[in-house]
């Protein structure tokens, strides 16, 4: 993942103007912080806070690391014996036998059995994309029967590190909700399953409706085209009501496009909007 730098007056600032263009929330990036903001004389800022982020890595830290973190070059437990190879039970406690008095040996300790990650464990290894997207559309199956909906769900790879899963089908409107909330919640939830059932925390699990995400992008572009038409026009800049990192993230990509306008956020989440603005002429 290609990692953006941003600057802002405050730490937060910047890291918001990050995740803007990434169009991911905070959970999914990871920053590096360049430049502490720096104060001048009567609080005047000297220089602004620099920081670099990117998506959060999908793959999980190498096995040596995982090794070293969780110090497994430590003591073991349980064995019997001390460094020195002596036993460590008491002095007066004598070895078992059997019934006839013969000594027995200590019966071989089990084998440990490795139990499947939990949500919130360590990853030991990637899990596919597309296991990941069949345990998400079992359970997006699951849910639209649950909802008496006729509707068929597929998946889509978007990019090695990117799976959709398509619901489509006629009357969805139920699973999208009012400016896609209920569509937001449906994702975060078969993001939940997946990782419980799988242990995946790599990969970025992305669910549509009826091409409702699609739609949005583009009624969104062609919004942000007027908008900027009336910047342009009037000569004053427009803030827009607060949107999703998704959405301003296609905000801020078509009014790059356009010439004679910028765009910054201002805000916090999740109130935080766009700004679109007339650049300043020389």
């Amino acid at each position: 993942m290609e990692w953006v730098e941003t600057t802002g007056r405050t730490l937060e600032e910047a890291k918001d103007a990050a995740l803007d263009q990434l169009g991911v929330d905070e959970q999914d990036a990871e920053f590096e912080v360049l430049e502490e903001p720096k104060s001048g004389l009567f609080g005047r800022l000297r220089s602004e806070a620099r920081v670099r982020a990117r998506v959060r890595p999908t793959r999980p830290p190498a096995k040596d690391e995982r090794r070293s973190r969780r110090g497994g070059g430590g003591a073991r437990r349980g064995g019997g014996r001390d460094q020195g190879g002596r036993d460590q039970r008491g002095s007066g406690e004598r070895p078992r036998g059997d019934g006839d008095g013969r000594r027995t040996e200590p019966a071989a300790p089990r084998p440990r059995r490795e139990r499947a990650p939990r949500n919130g464990d360590e990853m030991t290894e990637d899990v596919p994309l597309d296991r990941q997207a069949e345990v998400a559309k079992g359970f997006l199956e699951g849910l639209v029967a649950e909802f008496g909906q006729q509707a068929a769900v597929a998946v889509h790879p978007i990019d090695e590190d990117t799976v959709e899963v398509r619901v489509t089908g006629d009357d969805l409107g139920l699973l999208i909700g009012p400016k896609g909330q209920t569509l937001a919640a449906i994702q975060e939830l078969a993001r939940t399953v997946v990782q419980r059932q799988t242990g995946a925390h790599n990969g970025r699990l992305v669910v549509d409706v009826a091409g409702y995400r699609q739609a949005r992008r583009e009624a969104l572009a062609r919004f942000t085209h007027d908008v900027a038409g009336k910047v342009l026009e009037s000569g004053e800049a427009i803030r827009l009501e607060p949107m999703t990192p998704a959405d301003r993230k296609v905000v801020h990509d078509t009014a790059n496009e356009i010439d004679g306008v910028s765009t910054t956020s201002e805000g916090e989440e999740p109130r935080r909007r766009v700004v679109i603005l007339p650049e300043p002429t020389i």
